[in-house]
């Protein structure tokens, strides 16, 4: 895939979605303050900017009465059950059994058919593959499925008219699908980061081995980056455009997503916070005169967990 298909999957989209703002601010990190733009994608309908691909998803395929499947760790399910009922089409959703309260409680409220199966992500795919053959419905998949991937990368076009110039553009990693439609849309002069929990690190893996690989998933963002395994595309465009990856400690996430709410009143989810984690502590240090951009790229959280 190429900017073509993202600049498609945009034309698609239309206004049907959020533009989402920019918010330039001075955070203060372990090297002193730094200027950061903030790419608030976490306003995105669905809470994610998971919904650009659902919604490019469906708007490119042939779904008729039999709806829908998706296994998620829950964002990618209340982006395809936001994308479904904006096309008047069923969805149901795999999760597993330990899928955070709030996210299944948002997919029942958006009308999804919940089904809760195993313990992870790779459990949830397997039977919803079952079950979207039993029905005869269109499986989506949460981040390695051109569409989704190049509606994520709609983020990346909105990037360049709203943040113009080189500087670099941060994003968290799970199974790869944000980060690899963003540095597919975006200006090729510009560097993307991937940011991971070193207790995810698979894309840092990848990168490592030449290709994906299995890695353990344990981190208190795993609900929102638990994936195994990068996705196929993510490895190749990662490839194709120099992306390199960050490691940040658990502890490093929290303080994050603290600091976003007591300096800014930002409420996100864990996975939302790891791309600025990477800023914080002094993982990702940024050039002279640099004002790098941040994705907080989800909120589908339990505020009274802040």
């Amino acid at each position: 895939m190429d900017r073509s298909d993202v600049e498609a999957a945009r034309a698609r989209i239309g206004d049907r979605l959020r533009l989402t703002p920019v918010l330039d601010a001075v955070v203060d990190t372990v090297h002193g303050p730094v200027p950061v733009s903030f790419k608030l994608e976490y306003l995105q309908f669905g809470g994610s900017f998971k919904t650009r691909g659902s919604l490019n998803a469906l708007l490119h395929s042939a779904v008729d009465a039999s709806g829908v499947v998706i296994a998620s760790g829950g964002n990618a399910g209340i982006a395809a059950a936001t994308a479904a009922a904006m096309q008047g089409v069923d969805c149901a959703v795999v999760v597993p059994e330990n899928a955070p309260a709030a996210k299944v409680a948002a997919l029942h409220t958006l009308g999804a058919d919940v089904v809760q199966h195993g313990t992870s992500y790779a459990e949830a795919f397997e039977c919803a593959t079952a079950l979207a053959i039993e029905r005869g419905s269109v499986q989506l998949h949460a981040y390695d499925l051109p569409d989704i991937v190049a509606g994520a990368g709609t983020t990346g076009l909105e990037l360049d008219e709203q943040v113009p110039g080189s500087n670099s553009v941060l994003v968290a990693v799970g199974g790869g699908g944000l980060i690899a439609g963003i540095a597919t849309g975006i200006s090729s002069d510009r560097s993307v980061v991937g940011v991971e929990p070193q207790g995810i690190p698979t894309l840092h893996s990848a990168l490592g081995n030449g290709s994906p690989v299995d890695v353990a998933v344990d981190s208190i963002a795993a609900d929102s980056l638990g994936a195994k395994r990068i996705g196929d595309i993510a490895m190749s465009v990662a490839a194709a455009h120099g992306i390199t990856s960050i490691l940040v400690t658990d502890a490093a996430i929290v303080a994050a997503r603290d600091y976003l709410w007591r300096h800014f009143r930002i409420a996100v989810e864990y996975g939302g916070a790891t791309a600025l984690a990477a800023v914080l502590s002094g993982a990702y240090v940024p050039e002279e005169g640099e004002r790098p951009v941040v994705v907080l790229c989800g909120a589908n959280t339990d505020p009274a967990t802040l």
